[in-house]
């Protein structure tokens, strides 16, 4: 199915038509939960993870079988600001080393045993600078929030939407302080390792961004301080809520994607999860707005999908703890 939307305005519609997790396989799966040869809740947060993804795919003993995860690249105009310790080349030798398999994530992936698709969006075309002008036109935000649409799998059963992009961490900033409020102090980190001036200029830049853009619109904010990548992750994301298939969220860049969805209709990210708490300062704060608990916290801050994927690994082991388990009366267990 292509994307259903050709504006911003049917997108947000998409967005609100959405419906809710299957609750006859939540109840089903809580009682399969309540009768598998563990303690009442001796497995955690595996268990809670278990019933939420059961809803999501209709069943009380689902699989995980076919998951995927998707690499978005995008480039910035805002990188004229100075505002990353890297030139922008660098997203195009990094899509390079993701497409022969030499990155993290492609190693991750295999790993956790899933899918890896690359999507570099217009990468000859960098957005705009936003302290000059929007970043995207309705048009090319639209066309990437497509890109994203498409690029998943119809068949998957679990999406990580990652990213590459020189630049980008100030640009999910900027969403992010726009779509949940604050300033640049509030939301800006050192993204790829800039020093304190870089610093300092970065939170320039999305006060810049800020007052120069209406962007009390959440998708609007996605459009003029937002980038490519980001515009296609938060179109993945809503294409696994139309296919019901369980999203877990990477890190910064990822989560202010997402959070622009979550603000436009209320309960679009109830099909997601967060994947890991990252070393980007801000991120905490993020996933806070989100109501979101990350899964891991390792310290991570490459971006690239690379949390969502570990966490997949959780998520593969709390599914199969709760499928695969055996029942008190199947095994012959007295349960107390």
């Amino acid at each position: 199915m292509t994307a259903p939307f050709t504006t911003l305005t049917e997108f947000r519609a998409t967005l609100k038509a959405f419906d809710g997790p299957d609750m006859a396989a939540i109840a089903g799966a809580k009682d399969r939960n309540s009768q598998l040869t563990k303690p009442p809740g001796a497995l955690g947060r595996l268990e809670d993870l278990a019933i939420w993804y059961a809803g999501w795919r209709g069943t009380d003993r689902p699989q995980i079988t076919a998951p995927q995860v998707i690499v978005f690249a995008g480039n910035h105009g805002v990188c004229a600001q100075g505002v990353s310790a890297f030139p922008p080349e660098v997203t195009v030798q990094m899509v390079a080393n993701f497409e022969h398999g030499g990155a993290a994530i492609n190693q991750l992936a295999k790993t956790v045993g899933a899918k890896m698709d690359v999507h570099a969006v217009d990468l000859d075309m960098p957005t705009q600078d936003f302290t000059t002008a929007p970043a995207m036109s309705e048009g090319e935000v639209v066309l990437a929030l497509t890109t994203g649409w498409n690029a998943v799998d119809p068949s998957a059963d679990v999406l990580v939407t990652g990213e590459m992009g020189i630049g980008n961490t100030t640009a999910a900033a900027a969403v992010a302080a726009a779509v949940l409020g604050g300033s640049g102090e509030d939301w800006v980190g050192r993204g790829t390792g800039v020093d304190d001036d870089g610093l300092a200029r970065k939170r320039d830049v999305v006060d810049a961004g800020l007052a120069r853009h209406d962007v009390s619109d959440p998708l609007e904010a996605l459009r003029c301080l937002g980038g490519r990548e980001l515009a296609a992750m938060a179109g993945a994301i809503a294409a696994a809520r139309h296919y019901r298939i369980p999203v877990i969220l990477d890190g910064f860049i990822c989560s202010a994607a997402a959070a622009s969805l979550e603000v436009a209709a209320p309960g679009a990210l109830d099909h997601c999860v967060a994947g890991h708490l990252s070393a980007e300062g801000a991120h905490a704060r993020l996933l806070d707005g989100l109501e979101k608990q990350p899964i891991l916290s390792l310290g991570l801050r490459l971006g690239e999908g690379s949390g969502g994927a570990l966490a997949l690994g959780v998520l593969k082991a709390a599914v199969a703890c709760h499928s695969d388990m055996a029942t008190f009366a199947e095994a012959g267990v007295a349960a107390g």
